[in-house]
């Protein structure tokens, strides 16, 4: 398997998972886990949170490893691009880790609140309000990390034609769409996630990503080296 070969697997593989993960930690957190936390509902739930948290984790190290395998082919094109998409998308790994943590938290919180003996209720609930506030500005955070890594990567794919243009076409377009998304739950109080239409054609798209670089792979092209510029011979 050559090296490109290589790296078109790695990065589809991990685009399957991420989107497994990621989906997978919003069904286990979204009965427990909304804009505000009822630190009632928790205890009966901690299980299935601590299970969101960790998924949150693990797709984390995903998001990085996406651009991380990309770079190699990458960098024979554009070596800023290259770095700039591995350098946000690790941004946005940190700031899913900091939203992961915060879940695991949350039912130790919970098990204060329901001590008679422990600190006020107000204030527990307070925190775990406060906790749950960082938890979603961190998950804007990293989506808009996410959509500026992902759009450097597209960029190069599409201009060097290292995948068919239609489908890294496709992928600048849902990028400008979820950074619509992004727009909105900064100038209002709901979660970036909760704008599921807008998130659709990411989804589908990355899916044909994933598809296409497991069964197909890079053009031709990425296999050979670029050819080295040299000044014309003189006349």
């Amino acid at each position: 398997m050559t090296p490109p070969r290589r790296a078109a697997v790695t990065a589809g593989a991990l685009l399957i998972a991420g989107i497994i993960g990621a989906l997978a930690f919003s069904e286990v957190e979204h009965p427990v886990l909304t804009a505000t936390v009822s630190l009632t509902k928790i205890p009966p739930n901690a299980g299935r949170l601590s299970a969101g948290g960790l998924l949150e984790l693990a797709t984390a190290g995903v998001s990085a490893g996406i651009a991380i395998a990309l770079y190699p082919v990458l960098r024979t094109y554009s070596q800023g691009l290259a770095l700039g998409a591995v350098a946000f998308r690790t941004i946005e790994a940190a700031m899913y880790a900091v939203a992961g943590v915060i879940t695991l938290s949350l039912p130790g919180l919970a098990r204060q609140y329901a001590q008679p003996a422990g600190p006020g209720r107000g204030q527990v609930q307070a925190i775990a309000n406060a906790l749950a506030g960082v938890r979603q500005d961190a998950i804007l955070a990293g989506v808009l990390a996410y959509i500026t890594g992902a759009l450097m990567y597209y960029c190069v794919l599409y201009r060097e034609r290292l995948l068919p243009r239609w489908l890294t076409g496709w992928g600048i377009a849902a990028e400008v769409v979820i950074l619509a998304a992004c727009v909105a739950a900064a100038f209002s109080n709901n979660p970036v996630t909760s704008y599921t239409p807008l998130y659709l054609p990411v989804l589908v798209q990355e899916l044909a990503f994933a598809a296409w670089l497991i069964l197909r792979g890079f053009s031709p092209r990425a296999a050979q080296p670029r050819a080295a510029t040299s000044p014309a011979p003189a006349a």
